[in-house]
């Protein structure tokens, strides 16, 4: 089915792709992109400027585009670019970004947002992320591909997430989380890899090993974390699944890194 229901309200200058759906008691702002056969259930709110991929269903009372919840933004025109194929459950928000984060809000391809998920201002996440019921995301936080955010749980504003990284459901992340890492805990701690999420990706054994050996060696007890890092650049040279890791812990950041509690710590 396509076409707008007539209790719609689509303003004028809205480009609507081919087959798009809009369903009753929608509301479109005049600066909104849809792609084709993207599809609004009912009572979606989109607004500013913001841009949808093709095939991405938007269901009933999310929010999307709307002026961001920080009070430094002065109506700049930042936007929201949103992928394609993504669903996006009841009560969604995801909000444009600001002159202090680069202008932009964007999620990737293929993401699910569960019910009463928030994406704040200048958020950046890649293909394939999940955000479970409820999880919610501060400003500036970065999440990589095929990432989960557990149920409640909540972000820190300048966090980065890395790729196939798994979030615990309630937990609160104050600090960056490591490619492939797990973390847990209401002031979340890395509690290892996300071997299962690992395994549905079909990642091989032998990286899954590899992984196991590198994740022991930098987060060991012996010595900094810089020199365990340069001990496992040096070893693992020439591993790409390892090297993510490297790069992302070598990368500039606002927040520290998430690592395991101390021995005798209960986390």
């Amino acid at each position: 089915m396509s076409g707008v229901h007539p209790t719609a309200i689509v303003a004028p200058g809205a480009k609507l792709g081919d087959g798009v759906s809009i369903g009753p008691y929608c509301v479109i702002g005049s600066d909104v992109e849809l792609g084709a056969g993207v599809e609004l259930l009912s009572h979606v709110v989109i607004d500013g400027r913001t841009r949808i991929g093709a095939g991405t269903r938007i269901f009933p009372f999310a929010s999307i585009g709307h002026r961001p919840q920080d009070l430094k933004y002065r109506g700049e025109p930042s936007v929201v670019e949103i992928g394609r194929d993504n669903q996006i459950r009841e009560y969604v928000t995801i909000q444009p970004g600001t002159e202090g984060g680069g202008m932009i809000t964007r999620v990737g391809d293929f993401c699910l947002f569960m019910a009463g998920a928030h994406v704040a201002h200048d958020c950046i996440l890649g293909d394939h992320v999940i955000m479970a019921n409820n999880a919610t995301l501060a400003g500036h936080v970065t999440v990589g591909e095929y990432a989960f955010l557990g149920g409640l749980s909540a972000v820190h504003q300048f966090v980065r997430v890395g790729k196939h990284a798994m979030v615990g459901g309630m937990s609160g992340v104050e600090a960056d989380v490591i490619p492939f890492g797990m973390v847990i805990g209401n002031r979340a701690h890395l509690n290892g890899l996300n071997i299962v999420g690992l395994k549905r990706r079909g990642f091989a054994r032998d990286d899954i090993h590899t992984l196991r050996n590198a994740y022991r060696l930098l987060f060991a007890p012996e010595g900094t974390l810089q020199e365990r890092l340069s001990d496992v650049d040096a070893q693992f040279q020439g591993n790409a699944v390892v090297m993510e890791i490297v790069a992302f812990i070598r990368a500039e950041s606002n927040r520290q890194l998430c690592t395991p509690p101390a021995a005798g710590d209960g986390g």
